[in-house]
């Protein structure tokens, strides 16, 4: 028992001596070997995101699915706009060239305009806390999200509004959709965006007859003639110019002569004045008519012969009154809205422009059109 102890301390000793002795070269081997496995980690890390990674918006990384599922989204879009602009006929050849590029680099083109915009407006929504992602992974795993949760709601028999499941691009539109109202309602609380009341104000008297003429009441003269046998109301039928000339010709001649319809009602056989009141706003297809016409005259103007079947019309305003404090009232939340909607596209606008947003141009070059349509 003692020998053994002896002989395990003598061991031990010696083996703390070798230790010791080795220590150093160790520690240098054990460190050059953590540094190279470190640099391999590092660099297969940065050749992954090199070869995953086709642009970057201020930092945040478009990868090439994402460019990729830009590209095919895009994809009817710009064959509409090929066909028309260069005449294409058929199926598009995606390599052949339409102007100074070929269709591809077209579409990539417009795919990379469309993402710098739409990342600035998801950075812009991440920024507000409305999103806590840009990336185009966590876009597809909140859309496959969305379909799970849609479909367990259906599954136990709850109303689900909408569609029972978004496909890729259906999400991303709706998504988008959601993320501007959003950004809108938020920046212009008490941000950016925000309009005061004088701003709505000054909107509303800018184009003042526009916004009032819902709320604009007419009181109007009509004159119904009708068209003798042989006369043609409309001055193209197919019948003499002598008697397109004799009648309503003449009658047009006869009427600005007047001055007011009420002095050719007696004249004029079988002609029909009335006098009427319209509001203004009308959405059936006759108050539009109406409206055309006498929107564009002054009080004590006639318009000009309306032909049709068997008649010639005339119209004169007589007057018109405006209750500009009721169309404030009923359009100054619709200014508002399109006041905030032209803001946020300035604003959006600045951001992008001043946004720094790199593509490598050699990654985005080695996607051919079959990876397109795959």
């Amino acid at each position: 028992m003692k020998a053994v102890l002896v002989k395990s301390s003598t061991r031990n000793v010696a083996e703390k001596g070798t230790a010791r002795g080795r220590s150093p070269r160790v520690a240098v081997l054990i460190a050059a070997v953590v540094a190279a496995l470190a640099a391999l980690v590092l660099g297969g890390v940065a050749l992954a995101q090199r070869t995953d990674e086709v642009a970057a918006l201020d930092g945040h990384a478009v990868t090439r699915d994402e460019l990729l599922f830009h590209m095919r989204r895009l994809t009817p879009q710009v064959e509409n706009e090929l066909r028309n602009q260069y005449r294409l006929q058929g199926a598009i050849d995606w390599n052949a060239k339409a102007g100074d590029k070929t269709a591809l680099q077209r579409l990539a083109a417009r795919a990379l305009d469309e993402i710098r915009r739409d990342r600035t407006a998801l950075v812009l929504a991440k920024e507000q806390h409305l999103i806590g992602s840009v990336d185009h992974a966590d876009f597809l795993a909140e859309l496959a999200a969305e379909n799970e949760r849609r479909a367990d709601a259906i599954a136990r028999g709850q109303v689900v509004y909408g569609l029972a499941e978004f496909s890729p691009e259906e999400y991303y539109s709706h998504r988008l959709t959601g993320l501007t109202t959003g950004l809108k309602q938020r920046l212009s609380a008490n941000g950016p965006l925000r309009v005061t009341d004088a701003e709505v104000r000054r909107a509303f008297d800018a184009d003042r007859d526009s916004w009032s003429a819902n709320a604009t009441t007419y009181t109007y003269a009509t004159l119904v003639v009708p068209v003798p046998d042989g006369a043609p109301a409309d001055h193209t039928a197919d019948h003499t110019a002598d008697h397109t000339a004799g009648y309503a010709a003449g009658l047009q001649r006869r009427v600005a002569a007047a001055g007011r319809l009420a002095e050719l009602a007696d004249r004029e056989p079988g002609a029909r004045l009335t006098t009427a009141t319209q509001q203004g706003g009308g959405s059936a297809a006759h108050d539009q008519e109406l409206m055309a016409v006498l929107g564009k005259l002054t009080p004590g103007q006639i318009s000009g012969p309306v032909p049709g079947t068997g008649q010639i019309t005339y119209y004169q305003l007589n007057g018109k009154t405006v209750d500009e404090d009721a169309a404030f009232a009923e359009y100054s939340r619709r200014i508002r809205q399109s006041l905030i909607e032209e803001k946020f596209d300035q604003f959006l606008q600045r951001r992008v422009a001043s946004s720094v947003f790199k593509v490598d141009t050699a990654a985005v070059d080695a996607i051919n059109a079959e990876d397109v349509q795959q």
